[in-house]
């Protein structure tokens, strides 16, 4: 029987934020919606509402990040007019990938491995040493963001890093096949022909990584195995490192199947872009829902990159936050429009 502390009185506290020069349902939702969802992303703080005065009672410890994201809607819904659905959940992603930051170690030289010309691969962003602190500690990890946050390299590392201490026996590298439909039987070539162009990204990584005779020996033996996502179902991975990319594009089932593939001494790593889904638009993407399905499961760890994680070209940083500019621009057109249809007669 496992005793179930509750904090006592003296242990909890109050503070109040005021929501000033915006109307606070703007800020707040209708029937104080968002509040809600922010109540139950902090499970140990209380939100009550009155006019405009937001109550927070709980530690005191998560003032700052409770603060910190009302802060910002305010600002947002200053600047916008409006707060969307999208804004509150990168707020919540941002601020628990931020709380997971704070708790980070790692040495920022600290060398994962050599590539094949000496030099050190690094975790090189703060989110990237997040990566390898979440992968060092669960079993399951996702990484969600934008291009060139180096999300595919730093997996690839950890997997690369794991085979060399002999932590595991193989690498699996699995990516969906969407643009061929999941269907690759009329490409010509064997299964690595046909799927190399979806894998080319993990393949060159891996090439930095291994000198060539020794890859094609480890991909010869299946040392290192590449497969699409639909080639997985019915297996099970026994000591292996598996890396699922463009996991935007596994649907619902996909993933589910994927997850449950994992065997005895394994480690995975999801890697995906919510902006960049490729799937038809009767498919839901199973990297989206997993979010609210698997994030209070130990074992599993969600790690958010964002802009100032991006390690290409430095005008790709401007690229991202251009397109995330027009994107809310046209949620808050959809969610306006929506707003008039219900107020028609």
């Amino acid at each position: 029987m496992t005793d179930t502390i509750t904090p006592s009185a003296e242990q909890l506290e109050s503070k109040s934020i005021f929501i000033d020069n915006v109307d606070p349902v703007v800020v707040l939702g209708l029937n104080d919606r968002i509040v809600k969802q922010i109540d139950e992303a902090f499970e140990k703080s209380k939100l009550t509402v009155r006019g405009n005065e937001i109550k927070v009672t709980g530690p005191p410890e998560q003032f700052e990040a409770i603060e910190a994201i009302i802060k910002e809607l305010i600002r947002l819904a200053r600047r916008n007019g409006a707060v969307t659905d999208n804004d509150l959940s990168t707020l919540l992603a941002l601020q628990k990938s931020d709380r997971l930051l704070r708790q980070v170690t790692i040495s920022p030289d600290e060398t994962l491995l050599y590539t094949t010309t000496g030099a050190p691969v690094i975790a090189r962003t703060p989110n990237q040493k997040v990566i390898v602190k979440a992968a060092n500690e669960n079993d399951i990890v996702f990484t969600i963001g934008p291009a060139g946050t180096g999300k595919t390299y730093t997996s690839v590392a950890l997997a690369v890093r794991a085979l060399k201490e002999r932590q595991v026996k193989k690498i699996v590298l699995v990516r969906p096949a969407v643009e061929a439909g999941e269907s690759l039987g009329f490409l010509p070539g064997n299964l690595r022909e046909k799927i190399d162009p979806y894998l080319r990204p993990l393949y060159d990584a891996l090439e930095e990584m291994m000198d060539f005779d020794k890859l094609e020996m480890n991909l010869s033996k299946n040392i290192i195995e590449i497969a699409p996502l639909a080639y997985m179902r019915g297996r099970t991975l026994n000591n292996a490192f598996v890396i699922l990319d463009e996991a935007q594009n596994a649907t619902q089932t996909q993933m589910k199947m994927f997850l449950t593939r994992l065997g005895v001494n394994s480690k995975a790593i999801i890697t995906g872009d919510l902006t960049q889904t490729d799937l038809p638009k009767n498919e839901h993407s199973g990297l989206k829902t997993i979010q609210h399905i698997l994030e209070k499961i130990k074992g599993i760890a969600f790690v958010y990159m964002d802009q100032n994680d991006v390690v290409r070209h430095k005008l790709i940083r401007d690229i991202i936050e251009a397109y995330e500019k027009y994107e809310d621009k046209l949620e808050r057109k959809m969610e306006i429009d929506k707003d008039h249809k219900r107020q028609e007669p």
